[in-house]
């Protein structure tokens, strides 16, 4: 049997949001301004918050467990109190930022996504961010497919990239976060599936555990260069671009690269 279902995280695999920088600038104006006092008790550094970092401890964590792992990481000192004032501040500022548009979905992703509703495979959003609908909702579909040369009937100008999913779990206050399955295990659940029938894309190392563990096929997209990092948390596939997966063994119910994903492996 095929896959039925795919399950798809919103940050880092269908956009490039400003989530990243949220948490990286709202750290550093905190030290400088109202936390100035412990800064020289922490080990916090400017250039200390890499892409590397936000991808390794935050990414695809629910907000006060991402805060929570950058205030440890740095050894904060009340890091169990600070992180709520911090996720809060990231929040105001990332709201800001996707308002101000400073943000772009995936060519790749958007051309996986209508490829697989052409293949009967039924999408749904799953994100711990609960910024991810606002993202996809600005993305007008009728613009990117005129810029690919699309062709799609069903495309209106009124369409977004939020209308190609039949299920849209993002942001759902669960009582567990990544690494759990819960919100992949929701997804299926609310999509009428078995864990088993879907697959989810992922480019978080918490994603991939979290899918695991709910006994679902897990595709890593290496967005940052983290191909070894998605590996080890026993992805299932691992493509730089989801233009590499192959389709036609996708809807065989199987992960796996085309030509272009085996010529990089």
């Amino acid at each position: 049997m095929g896959f039925r279902g795919a399950i798809f995280d919103v940050d880092g695999v269908l956009v490039d949001s400003p989530h990243a920088l949220a948490w990286r600038d709202t750290l550093r104006e905190l030290m400088e301004t109202r936390w100035s006092d412990v800064r020289a008790d922490s080990t916090y550094t400017p250039e200390g918050f890499t892409p590397e970092l936000y991808q390794q401890l935050i990414s695809g964590k629910p907000r006060i467990s991402g805060a929570r792992a950058a205030l440890d990481y740095f050894h904060v000192p009340e890091a169990e109190i600070r992180a709520d004032v911090y996720a809060e501040r990231k929040q105001q500022m990332v709201v800001e930022l996707i308002e101000d548009g400073e943000f772009t979905a995936f060519p790749d992703a958007l051309r996986f996504v209508l490829a697989v509703r052409d293949a009967g495979i039924r999408p749904a959003a799953a994100s711990s961010s609960k910024n991810a609908g606002m993202m996809l909702a600005r993305i007008p579909l009728d613009t990117f497919a005129e810029e690919q040369g699309l062709e799609y009937d069903f495309l209106r100008p009124d369409l977004s990239l939020l209308d190609l999913f039949e299920v849209d779990i993002s942001g759902r206050d669960l009582a567990h976060g990544k690494p759990d399955p819960e919100i992949f295990v929701t997804a299926a659940r609310e999509l009428g599936l078995l864990p088993r029938e879907c697959f989810v894309v992922e480019d978080a190392v918490a994603g991939i555990e979290a899918a695991k563990a709910g006994g679902i096929a897990a595709l890593g997209v290496a967005r940052a260069d983290d191909v070894e990092l998605l590996t080890a948390a026993h992805a299932d596939l691992v493509v730089a671009t989801l233009d590499d997966v192959d389709l036609d063994r996708l809807v065989a119910g199987e992960l796996a690269g085309g030509r272009a994903a085996e010529a990089n492996g």
